[in-house]
């Protein structure tokens, strides 16, 4: 048996157990998650990440262990950027906190089957069609204007077909059945708003696949490599999500530096038959790009008054 199969379904069980763990062990019964929790588990899930890239490292050299860094750390800041578009949806639907947890849980299992197709698609498109690495190119620095220039599009939870087809289909409830996505009242069954909510997500995440995937495919072509860099910055979007709620405004400036990454990531791809741009160089521009939009929106906010900054919430 081919020895990489054997690393993805080994990978992938792994993931499935995280799974169970998380849901009928550590979250088990429903919660609103706090914000010292949430940075426990974000460190949790980047401490397992640096982990798997050490183990890339040993086992496949030090070029294979930046590659996966870079679509980690590429992946893992258009989930941040991905989060704005989260409180949207959950203020939109008013979710009880107590409940955005498994909404996501649910979200981040989709997010895993959709990613993997996408990705599996991809890298099949480029090495069957060499040329439409040239057509990821463009569309990445398309994206990436969109972003400097504020012109990405706005998510209206409300237009969303699919929760226009669900809302045809079947009836929903005017309120939430606690964690239940659906209830049978009077023999009829009836959708929860919660099943609305994770139809939106789900298919925005869709949306959010387009762009991420041929980031990614920019840094690396090897499809384990693209996969696991994926799946690790995916599997901890939920901590990532109620750790940094309360912090967003420490990334205003978070999408110039996205629509930067991404232009230099497509321009790498379109440039990568004349000219090779070495992994440790993009490693690294990508790296200072985030950091110097971190610290810019701190600054910012430390301009505008102490008052302004958020409070960690950890005492």
């Amino acid at each position: 048996m081919n020895p990489q199969f054997l690393l993805f379904i080994g990978f992938n069980l792994f993931v499935v157990l995280m799974l169970m763990l998380d849901l009928r062990v550590f979250h088990r019964t429903a919660h609103e998650i706090k914000m010292k929790e949430a940075l426990g588990w974000s460190f949790f899930w980047i401490s397992l990440a640096l982990i798997f890239c050490a183990g890339v490292y040993a086992f496949r050299g030090p070029g294979m262990a930046m590659k996966f860094l870079a679509g980690y750390l590429i992946e893992e800041s258009l989930s941040v950027d991905n989060l704005f578009v989260f409180l949207v949806i959950f203020n939109y639907f008013r979710v009880p906190a107590r409940y955005q947890h498994r909404v996501l849980f649910w979200g981040i299992v989709g997010a895993l089957i959709m990613r993997g197709i996408f990705i599996i698609a991809g890298v099949a498109l480029i090495h069957r069609f060499h040329w439409i690495i040239y057509v990821f190119g463009v569309f990445l620095i398309y994206t990436a204007v969109k972003l400097i220039t504020g012109k990405d599009e706005e998510v209206q939870p409300e237009k969303n077909i699919f929760l226009k087809i669900l809302r045809r289909l079947m009836p929903v409830t005017d309120h939430y059945e606690g964690e239940k996505f659906f209830v049978k009242k009077d023999g009829h069954f009836f959708a929860t708003p919660l099943v609305a909510v994770l139809l939106v997500i789900e298919t925005t995440d869709v949306l959010f696949a387009v762009d991420s995937v041929p980031a990614v495919l920019s840094i690396s072509t090897d499809p384990f490599i693209v996969y696991t860099s994926n799946i690790f910055a995916i599997l901890g979007l939920r901590a990532l999500f109620f750790a940094l709620a309360g912090l967003m405004k420490l990334f205003k400036y978070l999408h110039y530096g996205l629509g930067v990454i991404l232009g230099f990531v497509g321009i790498k791809m379109i440039l990568s038959r004349w000219f090779h741009i070495p992994i440790g160089i993009a490693l690294g521009f990508i790296a200072g790009v985030l950091a110097l939009c971190i610290l810019a929106s701190y600054w910012s906010m430390k301009n505008e008054g102490k008052d302004r900054l958020p409070n960690l919430g950890l005492l």
